[in-house]
This record gives C-alpha cells, structure tokens and sequence, in this order.
C-alpha cells in the first residue's frame, strides 16, 4: 500500500528525520508528531539527492547516533541537505557532523556527559523561545563542537559543553549537544515545537481525524471492488485496521479471529461480540484450541513454543483464507516501529532490533497484496485513530498482548489445566488494578504461572501448589522499561485475593525487573 500512503503524506507537510543510529531516533518522530508536524525517519546512507527532490522535506532533523565523528569513514548527512534552503537541526550526533561538514570541527572531550545537565543560555534565539534562562537537559556524548562553522554563534553552554547550542539564525541551522526528544530534557517538547512551528512554520496539520478520512479514500482507490481478509487478534493494532478498512469497503472484508486456547479470560467472546454484533463485520471465528494445545503438548522450550504457534497460526488462517472466495488482500496492523526496526543499514546498534514477521509479509504461495493502513503510525496514533473511529477504550487502551498469549507467560509444559489457572488469576489481577485506578499508569501488566510448586498451608490443610509472579512495567515504546512501583498494601491485598480465588495459587511474588538486563515477557 506504499503508493496510496505516499499520495497520503503528500498532502502534509513533511519533516525528514535523518537517522545515525540512535537508540532513541523514534522518540525524535513521535515528539514532532505529537505537534500536529508529519515526520519520517530515514537511515543517513539512504538519504541522497533523488531522495530528497522525491520526498520534498519542509525541515530536517539530524539524529543522535553512537558513531564518533572524529574517527574516519564516520557516517555524514547527504551534503545537499545544507542547499536545500529549509531549517535543519541537529541533536547530538547529528550538531557535531553538521558543524564538521560546515566546517567547524569536533574533538573528543576530556569529561564525557552522560545524564542531567543544566544548559544556560548565553544568546537569544527562536529555538529556545519561552525558555527560562538555566534548562534541564539530558546529556549523552563523549565528544564536544571544539570548533564552529562559519557564521555560527553560541547560543547555550553546559559545564562539559561550551558550545552545547549552536545557530546560524541567517541559514536556520542549528545544533544541539542534548537530547530535547526524551523526557529527561524538561522543555524539550517545547524546544523541537519551536523549531517545527516558530522556526520552520510547519502549520500542524497532522491530526487523526485528516489521517482517517484520507486513509478511508486510500485504502478504496488500492481495493477496489475486491475482497479483503484481516487476521483479528482483538489487540489494538488489528481491530483498529479491521475497522478503518470496514468503514471504507463494509461487507468486502472478512476477518479471521483464532482462537488458539491461549487467550485472556473473556477474549473470543468480546471480540466476537465486538466485531460481530457491533460492527457487523463478517467474522469467521476458529475455536484451534486443541489443535495448539496438541501440537503443544510436551514442549517447554520458548523458541520451540514461538515456532509451532506461529507456523499452525499461519497454516489455520490459510485454510480459513481459502474459504472467502477471490480474496485478493491481506490486510495487516504493521506499524511505523515494526517497519524502522526492521531496516538495517550498516550494522549499528538501533538497526534490526528485531525481524517482525508482519513487515515482510507472508508466504508467497499465499498470493495476496498487502493493506496495512497503520504502517505510517506510532502506537499512541492507532490510538487516537481508534477513538475518531469509535472504538471503546477497553479496545483502544488496553494492555500490549503477545501473539503467542498465554503460552510465554506459562514457563514450562503447557497444558489446559494450567493455561485454566493463569487466566483466572490474570484475570483477578487486572480487576485489581482496575479498581485501583492503574490501569492507565502502567504500559503492561500480566501473570506468570512458574513451573514451581511449593508447600503451603490453607486452613488446617498442606498444600503443594503453584508459584504465581505478577508483572508491570512503565514504558514509552516498550524497548526499555521499568518495573511498577505498586504500593505494599497493593501487592498484599492482590496475593490475598489470588490465593483465596484461584484454586492451584499458594504464593504470589512480584517481579522488580527492569528492561534491559530483562524482557519484559518472560519468555
């Protein structure tokens, strides 16, 4: 669906996000974004000059990256970015290239920067407008501007940084040595608005409401008259995109929901219910739960447990295809993350994180063309998007859930009876932090049913029953997290009611295990 989502963004004004590797070039994308100022992120060696003539950018940002400039073969912005006419700013990495392309230079520094630092303004200028005179920043380089290009001026220092900001208002260059994309930098919401809307008079008309109706007439121009199918796992991405495509071709589209016997309390009947009744969409509903759980039985390794769900899930939802008559596409919850992740450019550490299977599309043999409505958009956008489409927030706002579901959060031999244990409990847990009010504050929250049995005691009676772990975690974009800090008084009354409503529970512990050195699934 490239050429219709291409015809799409046309219609916006654009800003080039030119990345160098940093862990955190999305954050940059999102925070523009988020001021209403469409934005993509594209890996520096793919950045020429017919690139930029074809995508026509209003502003350019240069990204952080892990690379030192200082040493040879170091990567460097397209030159003709610099002849374009338009603002470019650049963080980090990307102030230090652009000074050496302009002819300044960078050395490494004597004392590194890492963590908050305090910016003190030593100049006037649009980039920092309404911003108090001493910032707090967030810092993260081992090299430092030692030299200025010509016609540039300081415009804020830091104790490691001298020039920690830099501008040439005349040409509207300007560099950063912080990070304004992460939270840690106070004002940098602020900061990056200045530059897109002060500075290069970006309009800020990337709204949800403008994405759907033109998505809407997109997704009509490439169906046509044919017939589209859609996997639905009820989580946010697929049944926002089974929705958007319903609104723009109705009862040409069919979707498929698995049930694999893996699932949370509930799920086959809301998302039945929802998209059935609600929608009225056509919904072919597969109970494989004993197909999966056969296919399961005696496996404990997580690799091993991956493979067989997602091949048999691929195997069903072929079948099932086979049944809607001329189905021409495939309709997919590819999102903006998945595609950045899965591009690689030279190796560097923020490159293919991960392969995401819904990326590259599945088995030729299946011989359909893609629809992914959603490949332009960050998570928090499907969300918005579902809300102008009238979704529920019990759809828009729930949790992250994996493919696999329950199968990576039962560590072990997976069988029904303790698939039946975990979801009672999963289930007691949400309803507790619900009631509680924290749903909202924590990105994912779940329960873990350990291969681990221990001795209890529940009235006058033993027991030899399991170990139940409970997981939360605070996150922006789920590649780094934080464990929940829940109260103690909390986490009592959770065990209590788990043990005293799930038969097969006897102890309760909870996970403090921040992403990295962990995941955070267990498996």
């Amino acid at each position: 669906m490239s050429e219709q989502h291409d015809d799409i963004i046309q219609q916006h004004e654009r800003l080039l996000i030119v990345d160098f590797g940093s862990q955190v070039t999305k954050l940059i994308a999102r925070r523009v974004r988020e001021s209403g100022v469409y934005s993509e992120v594209h890996p520096y060696n793919k950045v020429d000059a017919g690139f930029l003539a074809s995508f026509n950018p209003k502003a350019v940002i240069l990204s952080g990256g892990p690379a030192s400039v200082a040493d040879a073969g170091s990567p460097r912005a397209d030159a003709g970015i610099f002849d374009l006419g338009v603002p470019v700013l650049g963080i980090c990495y990307g102030q230090q290239t652009m000074a050496a392309q302009l002819g300044g230079a960078v050395e490494k520094s004597d004392e590194q920067e890492f963590g908050r630092a305090y910016l003190e303004k030593t100049g006037s200028s649009p980039l920092f407008e309404g911003l108090t005179d001493r910032e707090q920043v967030w810092m993260s380089h081992g090299d430092r501007v030692s030299k200025m290009p010509k016609d540039f001026e300081i415009i804020a220092k830091s104790p490691n940084a001298p020039l920690a900001a830099i501008a040439d208002e005349a040409r509207r260059f300007y560099g950063v040595q912080f990070h304004p994309e992460v939270v840690h930098t106070e004002n940098g919401a602020r900061i990056l608005r200045n530059f897109t809307h002060e500075i290069a008079g970006f309009d800020g008309d990337w709204t949800m409401a403008a994405f759907k109706g033109e998505m809407i007439q997109a997704i009509k121009d490439q169906v046509g008259d044919g017939k589209v199918i859609c996997g639905l796992s009820g989580g946010v991405d697929s049944s926002v995109a089974a929705v958007l495509i319903h609104e723009a071709i109705g009862d040409q589209l069919t979707c498929v929901y698995v049930d694999t016997g893996m699932m949370r309390m509930g799920e086959s009947a809301q998302v039945t219910a929802l998209f059935r009744d609600h929608y009225d969409i056509n919904l072919i509903h597969v109970d494989a739960s004993d197909e999966f759980l056969g296919l399961l039985a005696g496996v404990s390794d997580p690799e091993r447990k991956r493979k067989i769900i997602g091949g048999t899930f691929i195997d069903i939802f072929e079948r099932e295809a086979k049944k809607v008559g001329g189905a021409k596409f495939l309709a997919q919850g590819t999102l903006y993350p998945d595609v950045i992740e899965s591009v690689s450019f030279d190796g560097g550490p923020s490159v293919t994180i991960k392969s995401h299977h819904n990326v590259g599309g599945l088995p030729e043999r299946m011989d359909l063309k893609l629809v992914e409505p959603l490949r332009e958009l960050f998570k928090d956008e499907v969300r918005a998007l579902g809300r102008e489409l009238g979704l529920h927030d019990d759809f828009v706002g729930r949790h992250p859930f994996p493919g696999p579901g329950l199968a990576i959060r039962c560590p072990g031999e997976i069988t029904k009876s303790r698939l039946d244990i975990l979801r009672e409990a999963d289930a007691v847990y949400l309803d507790q932090i619900r009631k509680h009010g924290l749903y909202d504050d924590i990105w994912q929250a779940f329960a873990v049913l350990l291969p681990v049995q221990t001795v209890g005691v529940m009235g006058d009676s033993r027991t030899y029953d399991f170990v139940l772990a409970l997981r939360a975690v605070t996150s922006t974009d789920g590649m780094t997290a934080d464990y929940y800090p829940y109260s103690h008084e909390f986490l009592g009354e959770t065990a209590t009611r788990i043990i005293n409503e799930v038969r097969g529970v006897n102890r309760v512990v909870y996970d403090v295990t921040s992403k990295p050195p962990g995941t955070i699934e267990w498996e």
